[in-house]
């Protein structure tokens, strides 16, 4: 009874809003794998394939409903260098493997990673992404007719200016029709969706790639489907954190990195490219009253409905539409409040965004420019805590012994002022070491301990340390060596 109270919950308690609102999803979805598919390289049944079987997989497999996946930029600029160097079987194989990879993290729960990307390195990846966006409407746009700029301007207030007359028809969309109407009626020289590849006229088929099964393959499409599995699974996370605020509930992190890769082992399989979660159609879904599954079920089989039923329609689409699009993702991608924010921002969080951007641009490498940010982040962030240290000491009347108080963190940033801040040759019987306002954290500090007991005893002093709490206590007992024998030549090299 339990599970066919969840498969209602899930599926159908918010029947008429999921459909209404996966329809204007599946809508939106069109021109976005079109151009997403440009972006590839490829012709653009590969994202619409893409878009339609990660969608209709990821409606069972996710753990996050409502939440839209798929063919998305984050991981169609991945693939560029691979297709032009290799071929689309050579795509289709990255894909499966990124799939398979993402499933592997999703066992090993790497859901949980996402504690660990700061704010500056997710806005630092949204406006790299949207940069590289933009970057890729290069070719698009230099060297070509006057009615291709002119159809552009008109494209980008058509999308602008329609959402103040209505918000019932997604923008896009209504570009994509007004465009492809002009063109038509006055018989622009502009290059069209047609004269980039054959658009899908039947259903996907189930196919394996053809590519030799070897290690040279491997070797081929491993680096591109780490960086795919990667950047979909941090696109993917972080655009269910974002669905989970709008909607105030909670998802399955995990579950939903298993789920993207089942569902990119399929679009591989069905001729379609590796794709993630969509921020903007998520979004779209979310205020268009989409809640359960059913409404990215829905997005997934409305969009293959029309591309069998209107795909020669479809070819008629004039690419200035598609560029003017996919300028408006740019610039709606694109976090405009971060430059004013550079000003009264901490300078570290502006450098660790401003590196991941420089990072993702100059690479072209999404998954890169995370790491470096991420990296960044840690640097400073035990920077940060290595400087909330003080030692500070008293000295008995007699002249004897000398007490020191540690206070903050002893871990590898901090290892060095902690050694510094002892006089190792002033005459004394004793010293206590109190580290009942500390906490050691690693080996490093550990060593440090070591270091310091040693240097003492050494010098003829006898040193206690007291104060060590529960955790500090377990680690200094499995690791420190002061007490071990030969740990002076173990830990001080004599």
């Amino acid at each position: 009874m339990l599970s066919i109270e969840r498969i209602r919950y899930n599926w159908l308690s918010n029947i008429r809003s999921d459909v209404l609102a996966g329809i204007v999803v599946a809508l939106a979805l069109i021109p976005e794998a079109i151009g997403f598919s440009i972006i590839a390289g490829v012709d653009p049944q590969v994202g619409l394939y893409a878009s339609v079987v990660i969608a209709i997989v990821i409606s069972f497999t996710g753990g996050r409903p409502a939440m839209i996946s798929a063919a998305t930029a984050a991981t169609a600029v991945l693939f560029g260098t691979l297709v032009r160097e290799h071929g689309l079987q050579y795509l289709l194989a990255a894909t499966i493997l990124a799939g398979i990879i993402q499933i592997i993290a999703g066992w090993l729960r790497i859901g949980y990673i996402m504690r660990f990307v700061s704010r500056s390195v997710m806005t630092g990846f949204v406006n790299a992404l949207a940069i590289l966006i933009f970057m890729a409407q290069l070719p698009e746009l230099i060297g070509v007719t006057w009615e291709t700029y002119g159809l552009i301007a008109v494209g980008l207030a058509v999308i602008y200016l329609f959402p103040k007359l209505t918000t019932a028809v997604p923008s896009p969309l209504v570009c994509i029709i007004v465009l492809t109407a002009l063109a038509l009626m006055f018989g622009f020289d502009i290059r069209t969706v047609a004269d980039l590849g054959e658009l899908p006229d039947a259903l996907p088929v189930l196919l394996l790639p053809d590519i030799p099964l070897d290690i040279e393959t491997l070797l081929i499409i491993l680096p591109t489907s780490v960086a795919v599995a990667a950047v979909g699974l941090l696109e993917s996370l972080l655009t269910a954190s974002i669905v989970d605020q709008m909607t105030d509930t909670s998802s399955d992190k995990n579950r939903e990195s298993i789920g993207q890769g089942l569902a990119n082992i399929a679009s591989g399989l069905f001729g379609g490219m590796a794709g993630c979660a969509m921020i903007g159609q998520s979004v779209i879904n979310v205020k268009s009253g989409g809640r359960t599954r059913l409404s990215t079920l829905t997005a997934g089989a409305f969009l293959l409905f029309l591309l069998m039923v209107l795909g020669d329609l479809v070819g008629l689409i004039p690419m200035p539409a598609l560029v003017a699009i996919m300028i408006m993702v740019s610039i709606g991608t694109f976090s405009w409040s971060s430059l004013a924010d550079l000003r009264h921002h901490p300078r570290r969080s502006s450098i660790v965004m401003l590196a991941t951007v420089i990072t993702v641009v100059g690479t072209h490498n999404l998954a890169l420019g995370v790491g470096v940010g991420v990296l960044l982040s840690g640097i400073f962030f035990a920077w940060k805590v290595a400087q909330i240290f003080r030692v500070t000491s008293t000295l008995a009347e007699d002249g004897t012994h000398r007490r020191y108080r540690i206070e903050g963190q002893i871990f590898f940033a901090s290892a060095e002022d902690f050694l510094e801040a002892f006089d190792f040759a002033e005459p004394l019987e004793a010293v206590t070491i109190d580290v009942g306002d500390a906490h050691i954290w690693d080996l490093t500090g550990v060593n440090a301990i070591d270091k310091a007991v040693l240097k003492f005893r050494k010098a003829g002093i006898d040193v206690n340390v007291v104060g060590l709490n529960n955790a500090s206590a377990t680690i200094m007992d499995k690791l420190a060596m002061h007490d071990r024998p030969n740990a002076m030549e173990r830990v001080l090299g004599h």
